[in-house]
């Protein structure tokens, strides 16, 4: 008896909840595995036939002729207007420094009208060393400038012509400058005259 006893309370006892959890878990379980079967399976796109796919590509071959026709005709009118405005701009491309030195021709004008009734010499010449300094003022303004070939300057190929040689009245001087009787000039870095001197020799 004692023996049956102590078996009997050695036995965990059971638990109710525990049981009922179980029994929960089991069933929605298997409402979830029901919900799954009932759901319908989603249908495969039905594959295009051979027609549809000839006709898809060519929509897409007839769109990409109409796109190189129309890059075709975008570039010849960029290339016509280009041309355009090239022969413009070689045909009109010295209307800036023309309209820069009307002001200076006027000026030149009115003293030649007014050259042979003047009385006064020195108003004369006050008159056209105005004229010259404008001028002046007109080629810095285009960045023209006067290239240096004053007596004793080296002789320099690049930027001076010799137009003829002449005895060195110094022996300083043989192979440079002795005279320059016409001017050069450049335009910012480039010669657009070269001066003509004389070189001793």
């Amino acid at each position: 008896m004692e023996n049956n006893k102590e078996k009997i309370d050695n036995e965990q006892p059971i638990d109710n909840e525990q049981i009922v959890d179980d029994e929960t878990v089991v069933q929605e379980t298997e409402e979830t595995a029901q919900t799954d079967e009932e759901q319908p399976k989603e249908e495969a796109p039905a594959e295009k036939t051979q027609e549809e796919r000839i006709a898809e590509l060519e929509a897409q071959i007839e769109q990409l002729q109409k796109d190189a026709l129309y890059r075709a005709a975008e570039f010849d009118n960029f290339r016509k207007r280009t041309v355009m405005e090239k022969a413009d701009l070689i045909k009109y491309g010295s209307q800036k420094a023309v309209e820069a030195l009307l002001p200076v021709i006027d000026d030149l004008e009115r003293a030649m009208q007014h050259i042979d009734k003047a009385d006064d010499i020195e108003s004369v010449k006050e008159g056209v060393a105005l004229i010259m300094q404008k001028f002046q003022g007109y080629l810095k303004q285009q960045q023209v400038t006067v290239i240096p070939a004053n007596p004793g300057d080296d002789f320099d190929d690049k930027i001076h012509e010799a137009i003829t040689m002449f005895p060195a009245p110094d022996p300083s001087l043989k192979g440079k400058i002795v005279d320059c009787p016409t001017k050069g000039y450049k335009l910012i870095d480039k010669v657009i005259r070269y001066a003509k001197v004389v070189v001793g020799q």
